[in-house]
């Protein structure tokens, strides 16, 4: 099979579009006939640095497609349905191998672009808003790169629960587009001062909850943001920014900040997180929520997709297509 592999660390030309063998399916895993990928900034990142546990080494944490094969015991899933996966590794290929319990069924008619974007992105934003960020009806939600994948998931989830929400974006065109997605104001941090801006908003209070997916001196910046006893939910270091923001001001406000792997918590917690996202995927379903592809690249264009991403132009998922 083609896949996308790595055998050392760097920028995105260290990907190479290159035969290697096909995988099979142990006991208790599924093999998936991969048909979209969603990539993450998860998978930039371990292409910039994580171990490497193999070379070469194939990346990627999230695929949809069709089950081709199942290994002894698998109950849940059979040939020929069509499902989405996460797995540590693997998913930027032509076949790609998951234990059964992350792998989710999907409804038959549910394009597999779409199913794609679904696990990372809507999992991670419903957890940082409801288990972590304890949002309630008539609050106001501050939501950083609100144009991400998981920006786009938290704008509509927060909506839909009653919140008033606010997010930041790097261009007025993205904040425009936003506000079809539920936004109901918008920031644009490269002209305006955030925080002074979620002040005005709020009456001077501040966000009751802020989603932080960016880390650094924009995570700074929503310490400054958040009301007194405020939430902050903090999910990565997508901006790279290696700058450690202060945080004293969190005492001064009595406020908290927690930090939020959406897939330890999977790993951990499958009881609770296995029905979140089967609710999910039928909301989605049901056309209540959206996932939003921004553009999709071939596979063998793996290389162009991280740059795309890593420019930060992207408004919503980008794709990898086999």
């Amino acid at each position: 099979m083609k896949a996308v592999t790595i055998r050392e660390h760097g920028g995105p030309e260290v990907l190479r579009y290159e035969d290697v063998p096909d995988p099979r399916p142990g006991a208790g895993e599924v093999l998936l006939r991969v048909e979209a990928i969603g990539v993450q900034g998860g998978d930039v990142l371990a292409r910039q640095g994580a171990p490497l546990p193999a070379v070469p080494h194939i990346v990627g944490y999230q695929a949809a497609g069709t089950v081709a094969a199942v290994g002894a015991d698998v109950t849940t899933v059979r040939t020929g349905q069509k499902v989405f996966a996460f797995m540590q590794s693997g998913s930027h290929a032509e076949l790609a191998v998951a234990a059964e319990r992350d792998v989710y069924p999907v409804p038959g008619d549910m394009d597999s672009r779409v199913a794609a974007g679904i696990f990372v992105e809507f999992g991670t934003a419903d957890d940082a808003l409801f288990e972590f960020g304890r949002l309630r009806a008539g609050e106001t939600v501050l939501v950083q790169a609100a144009a991400s994948g998981v920006g786009l998931a938290a704008v509509q989830l927060a909506k839909a629960a009653g919140a008033t929400v606010i997010g930041t974006a790097g261009s007025d065109d993205k904040l425009a587009r936003l506000s079809g997605y539920g936004l109901d104001h918008g920031i644009n941090y490269r002209t305006g001062d955030v925080v002074a801006r979620v002040r005005e908003l709020t009456g001077g209070q501040g966000a009751d909850l802020v989603v932080d997916p960016v880390g650094g001196r924009t995570l700074e910046g929503s310490i400054d943001a958040v009301a007194y006893r405020g939430r902050i939910v903090y999910l990565g270091q997508v901006g790279r920014d290696p700058y450690q923001p202060r945080l004293f001001p969190l005492l001064l406000k009595s406020a908290s900040l927690h930090g939020l792997y959406y897939g330890a918590e999977v790993q951990r917690d499958p009881e609770r997180t296995r029905p979140q996202v089967e609710r999910l995927i039928a909301r989605i379903a049901a056309g209540e929520l959206t996932v939003v592809v921004d553009r999709e690249f071939p596979l063998a264009a793996a290389a162009d997709a991280h740059r795309y991403i890593e420019s930060r132009a992207a408004f919503g998922r980008v794709l990898l297509i086999p």
